[in-house]
């Protein structure tokens, strides 16, 4: 903004310095706003739960987002092969941004959950995270989770994203191999967003363990990347019942 510049730099009284402390821009909505704080002060969490029957690899699938917590012991799993790592999927420029995944859609080393298409606009601005109990076969494996907007169209937009190596699940000080085949819980950070989800839309999340050359490739063997040369497949198991109740939480944001 000139007018800051003109303030702080030229000395200019042009009334900045009374303007509101944040100003955003809300993407689906397509406008900028002015926010007295951020995060947020009005902004609800609002959870989504990971569900249903073991068939949720590729859209085609079974998986859901539902607001109730689910009750049936159920779980998803795929194959994560370092060796053909899920691809990132970049903007003009080679830039991670709002992008179709669609071409990820026949993979089966991903697991996508949706909600119905909305009856009403959803604005989630702030911090999306993503609470997940899993398990692996390997001793290290990663997580990564994508928040997305499916257009009736059938486009998926990537909204945020975010990636954990299990091993740092506690501590990055602090890493700790898993134990194969026991539940763990990870939380994965998706960073920031401020987005409107139109009527009819869907709200996506994707869940898989790579997203390559934006983020390394796990080798799954427990090895540091810098002295592994060995790769194995990992088989990762992604719980969503009562007692592992799988679930994105996102910050609604209430009309003033």
């Amino acid at each position: 903004d000139v007018r800051w510049f003109d303030y702080w730099l030229k000395d200019k009284s042009n009334g900045v310095d009374h303007d509101t402390q944040v100003k955003i821009f809300v993407m689906g909505d397509n406008q900028w706003r002015d926010e007295p704080a951020w995060p947020l002060k009005r902004a609800r969490s609002k959870i989504f739960f990971l569900a249903g029957s073991g068939q949720a690899n590729t859209p085609a699938g079974d998986g859901k987002l539902v607001e109730q917590r689910p009750a049936d012991k159920s779980s998803d799993h795929y194959t994560y092969d370092p060796r053909d790592p899920v691809p990132t999927i970049f903007g003009p420029g080679n830039f991670t941004c709002a992008t179709d995944l669609r071409p990820l859609s026949n993979r089966t080393d991903i697991l996508v959950y949706q909600t119905e298409p909305l009856t009403q606009r959803v604005e989630v601005t702030g911090f999306p995270s993503v609470e997940l109990y899993a398990a692996s076969s390997a001793p290290d494996t990663d997580f990564v989770a994508k928040l997305c907007d499916v257009l009736p169209d059938g486009r998926s937009i990537l909204v945020a994203d975010g990636i954990l190596r299990a091993r740092y699940r506690q501590s990055r000080a602090r890493p700790r191999l898993l134990e194969p085949g026991k539940i763990y819980e990870f939380e994965i950070d998706l960073w920031s967003t401020a987005w409107l989800f139109s009527t009819g839309h869907r709200l996506r999340v994707i869940i898989t363990s790579s997203c390559f050359p934006r983020f390394d490739r796990n080798p799954n063997t427990g090895r540091s990347i810098a002295d592994s040369i060995e790769m194995c497949t990992a088989r990762n198991r992604i719980c969503h019942d009562d007692q592992h109740p799988s679930h994105i939480v996102l910050s609604v944001i209430l009309p003033r």
